[in-house]
């Protein structure tokens, strides 16, 4: 017992050793270790190696759950020689910690890689759409296209209003409404025009238009003539003239 004691005091006074794990002791106990030629404090040991115990039990489910979340993040990395181990070393889930570690510096430097690349794209996709031949030309065209937006958006926003339609209406609907409303106009004058030459038939109004313009050239030269000969300018003037002539 005594060269078990004077190994435990060996390694407790090692410079490894925790600077808690020894302590002088005090009272009877220490009397009578005094009396035997032992002066350690060895009385809270048994509660020091069970709490050692539980760290190590603990580290193995520590390393568990290192070994589940490596998996997860490095499938690939299927070996573990730790895994037979029945005791197992701080190093042991230092270098699995390392390991994720690195893969997730690597995963984010190849996300901001990937980012530049796809914000490259986007840019090259823009200059396309828009015809932009220079990455300066680009903002410029951004502003261009943000105006024109803004101006289709309260344009569509006021024919919603004029047509009476709901705000949530697409484009195509409001353009079906507007061609309605010009069917409805073109139909309207087709019949005023019909009602004003006295025919419902095109054939009737393409003949009165031809008769029109065979009548009308002789009839204003004819007023002309009369005008100049009656020494007059209003084509109201030449029936009074006419009768003064009688």
């Amino acid at each position: 017992l005594l060269k078990v004691l004077s190994r435990i005091d060996s390694i407790l006074r090692s410079p490894r050793a925790p600077p808690l794990i020894f302590r002088p002791s005090k009272g009877p106990v220490e009397n009578y270790i005094k009396e035997n030629g032992q002066g350690h404090g060895f009385e809270h040991l048994p509660l020091t190696i069970e709490m050692w115990a539980d760290q190590l039990m603990a580290l193995k489910d520590l390393h568990r759950s290192l070994r589940k979340l490596s998996l997860e993040l490095l499938p690939w990395n299927t070996a573990d020689p730790q895994d037979n181990r029945e005791s197992i070393r701080v190093e042991d889930l230092q270098l699995i910690a390392d390991a994720i570690l690195e893969e997730l510096e690597n995963k984010e430097k190849n996300s901001q890689t990937s980012s530049l690349t796809t914000l490259s794209a986007i840019v090259s996709h823009f200059q396309k759409l828009f015809d932009v031949n220079s990455l300066s030309g680009v903002y410029p065209r951004m502003n261009e296209v943000y105006i024109k937006l803004g101006e289709m958006t309260n344009a569509m926003r006021n024919l919603h209003e004029l047509l009476e339609l709901d705000s949530s209406a697409p484009p195509t609907v409001v353009v079906n409404t507007v061609g309605k409303l010009c069917d409805i106009i073109n139909k309207n004058v087709t019949e005023q025009v019909q009602q004003l030459l006295g025919t419902q038939d095109i054939h009737s109004i393409i003949n009165k238009l031809e008769e029109h313009e065979c009548f009308f050239p002789p009839f204003q030269a004819l007023i002309q003539d009369l005008l100049c000969l009656l020494e007059i300018s209003n084509v109201d003037d030449i029936l009074p003239a006419v009768q003064n002539l009688k």
